[in-house]
């Protein structure tokens, strides 16, 4: 039997994705297809496992050997209890919302799968309005012609590849919605390429998404540090319950089992609390929401878990909240980079207050502009910030500024970082060195005088040099031009002589 590819499992999902559109947009009917592509992927999983038990104990009597195929803490795989195997519902063509719904209730029940409590009954199947059973059952041709197991995928990387690339496609569909849940992929793996994490890295991003940037490190300690990205600890927060499905399911997908992806808002309800403190991190990667309005400023004017020494954010603008709450989130050692709107670096107010004072306490290492219309749902460039509570001696009392607002190539309606331009960054980044009119390493000292301004335009010039004019060869091409209108006059009012009309 031939395996499937990624281009193959792409197509099928964009299929089933075909054949919702119209009664659902997609921030709905991407639940019904995440959902539908893990239930088939565990069961095919369950089922191949289950087939090799068989073997192993064939010579077991029938009722000990069923006893043994019916033993839920004997799977290394997720259990799936006979009510929620494929072959119970994959040929009805009646009902099948409820069955489907019964089905997904029971694989969370069921003990041995405790880490899918509360993942897979986010969406409702049982809703024949939006999802009648004909377009269910052709989901369900869809997936039942596909084998979803170890063995019947070219590798099992490519549930997690596929997983990402309609993630994608739907937040290409949904617009500015799709910034709450997807950052783009050049962008997480710019920030990731950034920081460096390694194994046993523990790693925190509080506005989690689908799970993006934890994803993108987990790649990069295996795939460039060529290190085990199972010894890592991955973390992250996210308030909207059917995005936090969609993230926890992102984790599973890409063979990542053991992360902490909590329920909440992260700034009224943090959910990395260890009684009256908060658990730190290694680093902190995130694209928190661009200028938040009714962020929650009453819950950080009582500052518990001291996360907002350096004052409180204005309460239409919850970015340098969100900052805060990283800063806060890291350890002794810890370094974090984070995506913000340009007016954090310069307006003034409480946003001032709280830029002088992490200023003065050393902790900003880089100030990155990337460019404009990169991020779903906002046009306006956006800053990477990075900032360290443990800056190499050689970094302190500076900041380096990068412009990489110019570097980018149109995608469709949307600009995206090339492999030259993120290499760019990282390598500037790491360098720590001036780049004519691109980087900029500053004093804190001209920052202070600057009213610690971060607006990068300050300290980076990128105006091209205007090209010396010689003016006495200006002065000789307008002589020469004259001379060439007054022969060509010459010309023409002897032309016009031989015909017998007046000079001009």
């Amino acid at each position: 039997m031939q395996k499937i590819d990624l281009r193959t499992l792409e197509n099928k999902l964009w299929d089933c994705a075909n054949i919702l559109r119209g009664t659902l947009n997609s921030s709905q009917y991407m639940d019904y297809i995440f959902g539908m592509l893990f239930l088939k992927r565990i069961n095919d999983q369950f089922d191949l496992e289950r087939q090799e038990k068989s073997e192993k104990f064939a010579k077991l009597p029938p009722e000990a050997l069923d006893k043994e195929l019916e033993n839920a803490k004997s799977y290394k795989t997720f259990f799936i209890p006979k009510q929620a195997r494929w072959e119970s519902f994959k040929d009805l063509t009646l009902n099948i919302g409820p069955a489907l719904d019964k089905a997904f209730k029971a694989i969370e029940d069921e003990p041995r799968n405790s880490e899918l409590d509360g993942v897979l009954t986010t969406a409702n199947y049982n809703d024949k309005e939006r999802v009648p059973d004909g377009k269910l059952n052709q989901l369900i041709q869809i997936f039942d012609a596909m084998n979803l197991s170890n063995q019947g995928l070219e590798s099992p990387d490519i549930l997690g590849d596929a997983y990402m690339y309609l993630i994608k496609e739907f937040a290409d569909d949904g617009g500015a919605k799709g910034g709450e849940f997807y950052t783009p992929k050049e962008v997480k793996d710019t920030m990731v390429r950034l920081l460096r994490p390694h194994e046993g890295t523990s790693i925190y991003d509080p506005c989690a998404g689908s799970g993006g940037f934890l994803i993108s490190a987990i790649e990069y300690v295996r795939d460039v540090q060529k290190q085990n990205h199972r010894n890592m600890q991955l973390f992250g927060q996210e308030i909207n319950l059917s995005t936090w499905a969609i993230c926890k399911l992102n984790m599973l997908l890409h063979d990542v089992s053991g992360s902490t992806i909590w329920k909440g808002d992260t700034i009224r309800d943090p959910k990395n609390t260890q009684g009256a403190t908060l658990k730190t991190f290694d680093m902190v990667l995130s694209n928190p929401p661009f200028s938040l309005k009714n962020w929650g400023r009453e819950v950080a004017e009582k500052n518990d878990y001291n996360r907002f020494n350096y004052g409180v954010a204005p309460a239409s603008y919850g970015d340098l909240a969100f900052v805060q709450h990283m800063l806060a989130s890291l350890n002794s050692k810890g370094v974090m980079a984070t995506v913000v709107p340009h007016g954090v670096l310069f307006r003034g107010g409480a946003e001032g207050k709280i830029r002088e004072g992490i200023l003065k306490d050393d902790l900003f290492q880089a100030v990155i502009g990337f460019p404009q219309n990169l991020f779903y749902g906002a046009s306006i460039p956006a800053a990477v910030v990075i900032l360290n509570k443990s800056k190499p001696e050689e970094r302190k009392g500076k900041v380096l500024f990068i412009d990489a607002s110019e570097g980018y190539v149109k995608d469709g309606n949307k600009n995206r970082l090339r492999e030259k331009d993120i290499e760019r960054i990282v390598k500037t980044y790491h360098d720590f060195k001036d780049v004519e009119r691109y980087a900029r390493v500053v004093d804190l000292k001209e920052i202070e005088e600057n009213d610690h301004n971060l607006n990068i335009s300050r300290y980076v010039d990128t105006t091209e040099d205007e090209e010396e004019i010689d003016i006495h060869l200006v002065l000789e091409s307008i002589r020469q031009r004259e001379e060439d209108l007054a022969q060509s006059r010459e010309r023409i009012n002897s032309f016009l002589q031989d015909l017998g009309f007046e000079r001009i």
